[in-house]
């Protein structure tokens, strides 16, 4: 049944053709069960669900709210089969018409999609803070990865994103430091029999959806077996503290856009690229080296096995 187009809508080709394949694969008569639901025409219509509309007077908390049961509407993607490619090279702009595709489809997702869609869902939310937060865990022999999108508004952080898990999805703006909300996921995923092995941090992300920026993903990488509990509260809240003078210092001019500069793919090297780390406080506490090269391409295959 989740092979049906959500309400009739059109869907690219190749996403269909990647699930009809993979039908072929795991099932006996996996042809046959793509014809037949092709060629079905008394199948149930599926409720699309409605991208959430704000009035300028409604809170930020009730938006979150909002954009959360939006994205949990469409539901995990359980069926082994990604519908849609998210390169975490890609610029800002890429990305959110990436996103924009996701609310036309209505497809399932998986957590880094629901990450790429909170952002796209709260560009015009211009006083909240958005920055990735990534977790990696160990259970039973393997290791398991996890991204959430991590916010800020009014000194109070939360999280948007989705999962099997319910606990590890949504957090209300209610945590009064960044420590506290980590601490909370790290407390769920102990609860899941989890042992969280390493958070890595982003720093905020651009609210112009036009923005040839990358997105920093990887801007703090804490390894939870080389810090002590006190040391890892610390670096969290250094990178808290990192991001406001960040925010409070701005990064120069404005992003480039795709009307301003159509030839560049980042910044230039005089507005701060984030790739970039000349001070001391910058680095890393883990002592793990940043790649040299800032455009290669990252392993999404470790985003395919989550909790």
């Amino acid at each position: 049944p989740f092979f049906v187009n959500r309400g009739g809508l059109p869907v690219d080709e190749p996403t269909w053709e990647r699930m009809w394949r993979h039908v072929g694969r795991i099932h006996p008569e996996g042809d046959r069960v793509a014809q037949r639901i092709r060629g079905a025409a008394d199948l149930p219509k599926i409720p699309i669900p409605s991208v959430p509309v704000f009035q300028p007077s409604t809170p930020i908390p009730e938006r979150l709210e909002a954009v959360q049961r939006y994205i949990r509407e469409l539901q995990y993607n359980h069926t082994g089969t990604q519908f849609f490619e998210i390169k975490k090279s890609r610029p800002l702009t890429g990305l959110m018409d990436l996103a924009k595709e996701m609310t036309k489809e209505a497809l399932p997702i998986k957590c880094l999609e629901a990450v790429i869609l909170g952002i796209y869902l709260t560009n015009n939310m211009t006083t909240l803070d958005r920055f990735p937060i990534s977790f990696k865990t160990h259970f039973s022999g393997n290791y398991f990865r996890h991204i959430v999108l991590g916010v800020n508004f009014g000194g109070r952080y939360g999280a948007l994103g989705i999962s099997r898990r319910e606990e590890l999805m949504y957090k209300a703006p209610v945590f009064r430091t960044l420590s506290e909300l980590i601490f909370d996921f790290e407390e769920a995923y102990r609860r899941c029999w989890h042992t969280l092995k390493k958070v890595k941090l982003g720093h905020c992300v651009s609210h112009d959806p036009h923005s040839v920026e990358q997105i920093e993903w990887k801007h703090s990488i804490l390894d939870l077996d080389k810090l002590t509990r006190e040391d890892f509260r610390k670096e969290l809240e250094r990178h808290a503290r990192d991001m406001r003078l960040k925010i409070g210092k701005g990064t120069g001019p404005p992003s480039p856009t795709k009307d301003r500069k159509k030839d560049v793919s980042s910044p230039q090297r005089g507005q701060a690229s984030p790739h970039r780390r000349n001070s001391r406080g910058d680095r890393r506490p883990s002592g793990e080296k940043k790649p040299a090269d800032p455009k290669a391409m990252p392993d999404l295959n470790g985003y395919q096995i989550r909790v």
